[in-house]
C-alpha cells in the first residue's frame, strides 16, 4: 500500500536530534524520501543542491534562522512548499513568516499526524493548480 507522501522529496530541518528523526521517520512510513540538516546555513545549502517538493523549517535555528532562511528560499524561482514550526506563540512572528511566504505554520509540539496531513493537504492544493 503506497503511503500519502510517496516519492515526495521533503527537507526537515530542525536543531533538535530528536525532533527530526521522529518526524523523519514518520514522513518516511508514507513513503516520503526525507533528507535533514540541523542549521539554517544548511538547509539554504541543501535546497540550493537539490531542490525538496516540500520542506519543514524550525524557526529557532543556529547558523541563520528560520525566517532568513524562509526569506532566502521563497525568493527562489519554483520555491518549494514550506511548513514553519515554533514553540512561539506569538501573532506578530506568524504574520512575519505569512508576508515572507510561508505555506504553513504549525505551534510544537505538532502530532506527528498533524504534521503528515498539513503536508499532505499543502501538496494537493498544490497539484490541483
Amino acid at each position: 500500500m503506497a503511503g500519502r507522501l510517496e516519492g515526495i522529496e521533503i527537507l526537515l530541518v530542525d536543531d533538535d536530534r530528536d525532533v527530526l528523526e521522529a518526524m523523519e521517520t514518520a514522513l518516511q512510513s508514507e513513503g516520503a524520501l526525507t533528507r535533514t540538516v540541523s542549521d539554517g546555513n544548511a538547509a539554504v545549502a541543501a535546497v540550493q543542491e537539490a531542490m525538496p517538493d516540500l520542506i519543514v523549517l524550525d524557526m529557532m535555528l543556529p547558523g541563520r534562522s528560520g525566517f532568513l532562511v524562509l526569506e532566502k528560499i521563497k525568493g527562489t524561482e519554483d520555491a518549494p512548499l514550506v511548513i514553519m514550526l515554533t514553540a512561539n506563540e506569538g501573532k506578530r512572528h506568524q504574520e512575519y513568516a505569512k508576508s515572507l511566504g510561508v505555506d504553513s505554520y504549525l505551534l510544537k509540539p505538532v502530532p506527528l499526524e498533524k504534521l503528515i496531513s498539513t503536508a499532505e493537504k499543502l501538496l494537493d492544493a498544490e497539484e490541483a493548480e
